[in-house]
């Protein structure tokens, strides 16, 4: 990377590179990661791992351009951060159940960011002003449902939670219910709240559930992707494209692939 960012002799193309346009392949890159994870395929996992350990390097890189950190820093700081906050593996807090190590990395984490604060730490990105508030510490640059799932954790902790899966269906079936009377007013920036807010309540149900949302999601991706070809492959059979087929035919096609996958886990 050092060969590649040297002015004169590197690549043009990452001498042009900066921490803002590499972001968005970093968070590519560990998409990737969770996708070859989800196919279970460990030769394509052990590829995107130095793809995404690529990032690692070429942040830091620049980093050491600015005279700020390198990379020995980077391992150095996560180093100290594992054995910092697990002081029942490295210290004396021994026999701990994982509910207590949970308790006590919250424990750690919050004196980290106090410490951070009293030292002049930079206020973390978002909209939150309350550094010291129950919801600090949750990065306005996550991905919204990841985002959406730890900001609901955080509530959840100091007693902003439903306590039955059922009531929060019920919220969902109510977000439902507004966002069809918005769709009469035809207002865009108010259907697009209602959905947010329907969005936000189903992440909420598949944390009470214990399901997390992205693999869920991902799921039915997979599902979708599946019986679409299948739908497809039985037009092509025909001489015809999906273009060339109505919606019911196309519907029925749907049908007959998801009465074929009746068996199994994933059908709906």
């Amino acid at each position: 990377m050092a060969a590649l960012r040297t002015p004169g002799s590197g690549c043009p193309w990452d001498l042009e590179q900066d921490f803002a346009t590499i972001a968005p392949y970093t968070i590519e890159e560990a998409y990737e990661v969770a996708d070859a994870i989800s196919r279970g395929d460990l030769d394509d996992l052990k590829d995107e791992l130095g793809d995404l350990l690529l990032q690692v390097v070429f942040h830091a890189r620049m980093a050491e351009e600015r005279h700020a950190f390198a990379f020995p820093e980077v391992v150095q700081a996560i180093t100290e951060k594992l054995i910092r906050r697990h002081p029942h593996v490295f210290g004396n807090s021994r026999g701990l159940s994982t509910g207590e190590v949970n308790v006590q990395w919250d424990e750690i984490k919050a004196q980290e960011r106090a410490a951070k604060a009293n030292a002049g730490g930079t206020p973390a990105p978002g909209p939150v002003s309350r550094r010291d508030g129950a919801l600090s510490g949750v990065s306005a640059g996550l991905p919204a449902l990841t985002r959406a799932l730890k900001l609901q954790q955080k509530a959840g902790k100091v007693g902003f939670d439903w306590n039955d899966p059922k009531a929060v269906l019920a919220k969902i079936r109510e977000e439902t219910q507004e966002i069809e009377a918005e769709l009469e007013s035809g207002k865009r920036d108010r259907i697009e709240a209602e959905i947010g807010d329907l969005m936000f309540a189903v992440v909420n149900l598949a944390r009470h559930l214990d399901i997390d949302t992205e693999t869920a999601l991902r799921t039915t991706n997979l599902k979708f992707e599946r019986r679409f070809g299948s739908i497809e492959d039985a037009l092509a059979a025909q001489g015809k494209t999906p273009r060339d087929a109505t919606l019911d035919e196309m519907d029925a096609l749907w049908n007959v692939a998801k009465a074929a996958e009746k068996n199994t886990p994933t059908s709906s």
